[in-house]
């Protein structure tokens, strides 16, 4: 395989500085996670990788990092309280960032227990550990310590067409299992607080995209089934619109809003690249043709299905308050980080190979196959 190619509202300045500091990152195997975990050790973090490897979670994401003293990773729960308590105890971690989370909207609509067991509760688990943790604190550590919690725009709901893009302050109105998982998991972190005062952050990100994402969500799923001459199932009229981030572009984000957010403060993040669906499917189609070109062109194997039920419309993004407040902003456009992400996945057969093999192919005919051509 290739290589990687209020209550306690004052207002806090953000720290000095985390360089050589010690993560304790959750969900750290799957596509964010990975990506983020990657970015830390090359800004010199230590990385204590908890993660559950469910069928989304896949150590050969963290191949790069093997051998890297500063890279622990441990199998395990968010929700297994007592491995929490020790991880804690023995690694001393300046921070959590919390990305384990079940995450695929269709899979919320046929399995949504699984959702409300690791979104909801396990996030309870992971706060009460952090609570306790950080009440243990010396002053001085207690003060620099962080509790980030990485979140969804889907929380928001779904816009019309003309409607203002979401904004930190724009009621949420969750529409599937998972975005209400989410929500859900969002209240909670909130509560630790403006109730505990735990010092927290939350980042609420658009859809996103490039290497080590699991070929169940849109891009991936239509690279690989365009390289495989199967059909490009697009939903419904294809029409959604989805605001489109590079993943190494939300991992920068995650980590200023880590170091430089403001305590108790949301902050969206976004790729400002609005696209149709069907329009994404033709760019990658487009790319394909270009890079793999088989005979014909790859838009002939699009495909319309049923919709998804509760499928929302339209997520925007307004992130000028992270662009403001810590001076981010995405370095890829939509089609350069396209064209990157293509490239990945055409030079990583190898890793696409692996995980779509067993559970994944059963679960893209249950369900693919019973829905009828719209």
């Amino acid at each position: 395989m290739h290589g990687f190619k209020k209550k306690h509202e004052e207002k806090n300045e953000g720290l000095k500085s985390m360089n050589g500091k010690t993560l304790l990152v959750t969900g750290g195997a799957g596509f964010i996670g990975s990506n983020f975990v990657l970015q830390s050790l090359a800004l010199d973090y230590t990385v204590v990788n908890l993660d559950l490897l469910t069928y989304a979670g896949n150590l050969e994401n963290l191949a790069s990092a093997e051998g890297n003293p500063k890279h622990i990773f441990v199998e395990g729960s968010i929700a297994d309280g007592d491995l929490l308590q020790r991880l804690l105890a023995e690694h001393k971690p300046a921070a959590i960032v919390h990305f384990a989370a079940e995450s695929h909207v269709d899979r919320s609509i046929t399995g949504p227990e699984a959702f409300v067991e690791t979104n909801v509760v396990g996030t309870f688990h992971l706060l009460q550990a952090g609570l306790a943790y950080w009440q243990a604190l010396s002053k001085d550590d207690a003060t620099n310590f962080r509790f980030l919690h990485v979140s969804t725009d889907e929380v928001y709901g779904s816009l019309g067409p003309n409607d203002p893009a979401f904004h930190e302050e724009t009621p949420y109105q969750p529409n599937s299992p998972y975005s209400a998982s989410k929500a859900g998991s969002d209240h909670l972190v909130r509560a630790y607080f403006h109730t505990y005062g735990l010092p927290v952050l939350t980042t609420n990100c658009s859809n996103n995209y490039g290497p080590f994402q699991f070929p169940e969500k849109l891009i991936p799923l239509m690279i690989h089934n365009a390289l495989n001459g199967k059909a490009l199932p697009v939903y419904g009229d294809g029409q959604n619109v989805r605001d489109w981030l590079y993943v190494g572009d939300h991992c920068r984000a995650i980590h200023e809003v880590l170091l430089r957010g403001r305590v108790g403060e949301t902050y969206n993040v976004g790729g400002l690249s609005e696209k149709k669906n069907l329009d994404v499917i033709h760019i990658l189609c487009g790319i394909l043709d270009e890079l793999h070109p088989e005979g014909k062109p790859h838009d002939q194997l699009i495909t319309y299905v049923k919709d998804r039920p509760g499928h929302d419309r339209r997520y925007a993004i307004d992130c000028r308050k992270l662009q403001g407040e810590l001076g981010w902003a995405p370095q890829q456009s939509f089609e350069s980080g396209i064209r990157k992400t293509v490239e990945w996945y055409l030079d990583n057969a190898e890793w696409v190979q692996h995980v779509t093999s067993g559970d994944y192919r059963k679960w893209v005919k249950a369900n693919y196959a019973e829905r009828s051509n719209a």
